[in-house]
């Protein structure tokens, strides 16, 4: 995501070197290189120099502080000034209803969010990841087939919505602004609380898409208008959301295929240029892959500092916290089994594509630029365990060349391979165990956690009254 803006604005850092002061000579010097960064990334001309003028009134003659470099100074102000553009503080919805999710939700009634977009910014397949994301918040919410105009729209949201089971109102024939107006009565008696109109896109803004939308909005009087822009089209979709924004009174834009996005322009233009400010971000193709927007986050990762944050939230996501806890006692126990092991790189797989992830480490994003990084290995161990019977997995001791040279044909892997992954199992399994034995760091503190445990476990019995003497349990 926005590799080579950050490659670039990296080198514009480098060079400040080590100065006391940050002079004018050498304030201008990195400004050029964010400039030509900037314009290369496509960033709107008038955004750009409003943001250099912005970062040189900030940098010129600040002093440089105590053990920090005048490059890690500037990044800062940069880093506070590409929050600034991207909405700071835009005020957060306050209606009723989860905080962190970046969506006005009405009072009363389903919340009507209204979808608009040209063709091929990924539109229903947006809403189909809004209606995942909110169904994962506890929502309830109604999908609406609502584009009559492109062929199969309505049956590519009812297949999504039958993958995600989400409900899908969807209409043979008919006029959209008709069709939104009985899909929310339809909403209110099947008790769905958010209701996602997808409409029709079309290849280029026009009076007809303009009138139909707009009756849509005059007809449901949506809470939410949002719009879908595809975001490797750099300052066209600027042009398109200024163009929407004259007809519709938009509240929010989504931007979609960011993680195909080298360049990052429409994320450091649309807010700026618009006034609108983005919600979510598309970041791959799977259907649990929409994010709320974060500027601080996004700039975070545009200067190459990561987004650990969101990894935290990703890693959450993806492993059950009781799933993780067992595991971890499992491992420093020296139970941990192959099945075990199964189970860490379903985990795994589940945060996404291994160099997106790994890419939101402090300093790891820009260190990979383009390199591929192969996921094949993991695909090939998880084939080899599953070519185990249930009994091999729990007691891989009992795997003898006869076993292994079974699984290795079955999973299509080398008995070089098999013998590789066992390996590789028993020695983590030992180094676990002594990690956690009494003695070990592990061991310690898992000792203090079940510790913890239990004394927990004994003020909820006292507060009930229990006399801890009759159950043979220490009042300590």
């Amino acid at each position: 995501m926005f590799d080579s803006l950050t490659q670039r604005l990296q080198s514009a850092f480098s060079k400040l070197g080590r100065k006391g002061e940050l002079k004018d000579s050498d304030v201008d010097d990195a400004l050029r290189g964010i400039r030509t960064a900037l314009l290369t990334a496509d960033v709107h001309l008038s955004v750009v120099k409003q943001l250099v003028a912005d970062i040189r009134e900030r940098a010129i003659g600040e002093k440089v502080l105590e053990s920090v470099q005048p490059e890690q100074q500037v990044v800062k102000i940069v880093h506070d000034e590409l929050v600034r553009l991207m909405g700071g503080d835009d005020v957060k919805p306050s209606m009723p209803g989860d905080a962190t999710i970046p969506i006005q939700f009405a009072a009363r009634g389903p919340t009507v969010i209204l979808m608009a977009g040209l063709q091929g910014a990924g539109k229903t397949t947006t809403c189909a990841k809004l209606a995942n994301y909110l169904k994962s918040k506890g929502r309830r919410p109604l999908l609406v087939a609502a584009d009559m105009q492109r062929p199969a729209a309505v049956e590519q949201l009812k297949v999504l919505g039958e993958s995600l089971d989400i409900a899908v109102h969807s209409e043979a024939s008919g006029r959209p602004p008709k069709i939104c107006q009985r899909a929310v009565k339809a909403a209110v008696a099947g008790g769905h609380d958010v209701v996602i109109l997808d409409t029709a896109g079309r290849l280029h803004v026009d009076r007809d898409l303009m009138y139909e939308v707009k009756d849509i909005a005059a007809k449901v009087d949506p809470h939410e208008i949002f719009l879908v822009l595809d975001s490797m089209t750099g300052q066209d979709a600027v042009n398109s959301a200024k163009a929407f924004d004259e007809s519709l009174p938009l509240t929010g834009v989504v931007l979609t295929k960011l993680d195909g996005d080298t360049r990052g322009g429409a994320a450091l233009s649309v807010r700026a240029v618009t006034g609108k400010p983005i919600r979510f971000l598309g970041t791959g193709e799977r259907t649990d892959q929409l994010e709320p927007f974060h500027p601080d986050r996004l700039a975070s990762r545009i200067l190459g500092m990561g987004d650990v944050v969101s990894l935290v939230e990703r890693a959450q996501s993806a492993m059950q916290e009781q799933e993780v806890e067992k595991a971890a006692e499992k491992m420093f126990s020296g139970s941990f089994t192959m099945e075990d092991m199964l189970a860490q790189f379903e985990q795994v797989e589940r945060m996404g594509p291994m160099k997106e992830w790994i890419g939101m480490l402090p300093g790891v994003g820009s260190a990979l630029g383009d390199m591929d990084m192969d996921e094949k290995p993991l695909g090939r161990a998880k084939a080899i365990i599953l070519s185990m019977t249930p009994d091999e997995r729990r007691r891989p001791d009992v795997l003898d060349p006869s076993r292994r040279r079974r699984i290795a044909r079955g999973s299509g892997s080398s008995l070089d391979e098999v013998n590789r992954l066992l390996k590789s199992y028993k020695q983590m399994r030992q180094m676990m165990k002594q990690m956690g034995s009494g003695g070990g760091l592990m061991g310690k503190m898992m000792n203090r956690k079940f510790q913890k445990s239990k004394e927990k476990q004994l003020r909820e019995l006292r507060k009930q009254g229990v006399n801890l003497a009759d159950l043979g349990l220490s009042s300590q």
